[in-house]
């Protein structure tokens, strides 16, 4: 359970903004897609649009402190924008780096916890290194979780995750019977995570992009029309209170209300 921030009430200040606190979603998980297209449609390289989309991501988490939400993992970098032309994937690390550099003071300073998940493998060693230390100087915090997706595909994710399987059976650490959905679950990066609640996907997109697939089983589906660049505030708070009027059935009869 997130611990508020200090002298903010995150319930008071769902109920000012018209989302019930109670039906919360308590992980939120984004596929943030449409940079370059909002940045070509107004004339701009795509550069711009990624420019543009990192400020929302400083918005959109402080947001999410607001209400009180204990994760948000964001769909930063996929294993699939390596086929991307070099310059963009330059700038997209270079404004990686200069995101962890500037946003470690507020992450320190409402209380967020910082992870990632991913392949280091193609990371470049400074990038990694200012990972580690948001990773590191945020570890005791109680706060929102904020968890970024870089280089990771959910594919690649579940054969990292048998593989080491494998090699604990290989080893006889494990019996091939007592492979279950917890045992894959615990081997996956996102081990010790709470499955997403909800799954928001920016630009009109009618598709997961190999996101989190194990984890979103149950996860609600929100999609806006609107690029990254043009998520705000009130979209999330749009996105929240679709949540809280969706009957949750996970496969049964009851609902998350209780009723059937």
């Amino acid at each position: 359970m997130t611990m508020p921030i200090p002298g903010h009430d995150s319930t008071a200040y769902c109920r000012r903004v018209g989302v019930d606190p109670d039906r919360l979603p308590k992980h939120i998980a984004i596929i943030m897609d449409g940079n370059g297209r909002w940045a070509v449609e107004r004339g701009d390289e795509r550069v711009a649009g990624h420019l543009k989309g990192a400020d929302v991501v400083r918005a959109t988490v402080t947001e999410c402190c607001q209400l009180g939400v204990d994760q948000l993992t964001l769909y930063c970098f996929s294993a699939e924008n390596w086929k991307r032309p070099q310059p963009e994937i330059d700038f997209l690390m270079a404004l990686l780096k200069e995101y962890l550099l500037e946003e470690r003071e507020l992450i320190l300073a409402e209380n967020i916890r910082f992870t990632v998940i991913g392949r280091r493998a193609g990371i470049s060693a400074d990038v990694q290194d200012e990972m580690d230390r948001s990773i590191a100087l945020s570890a005791g915090n109680t706060g929102l979780t904020l968890c970024l997706a870089i280089n990771y595909g959910s594919r690649s994710e579940i054969v990292d995750a048998v593989r080491a399987l494998a090699e604990r059976v290989k080893c006889g650490e494990l019996e091939p019977d007592a492979i279950d959905e917890e045992a894959i679950t615990n081997s996956l990066y996102t081990v010790g995570m709470r499955d997403p609640d909800l799954l928001v996907r920016t630009a009109g997109e009618m598709r997961v992009s190999n996101y989190l697939l194990w984890q979103i089983s149950y996860a609600e589906i929100w999609v806006t029309p609107k690029c990254w660049p043009d998520f705000d505030a009130d979209t999330l708070h749009d996105a929240c209170r679709a949540f809280a009027g969706r009957d949750r059935r996970f496969g049964g009869l009851v609902n998350s209300r209780g009723a059937v």
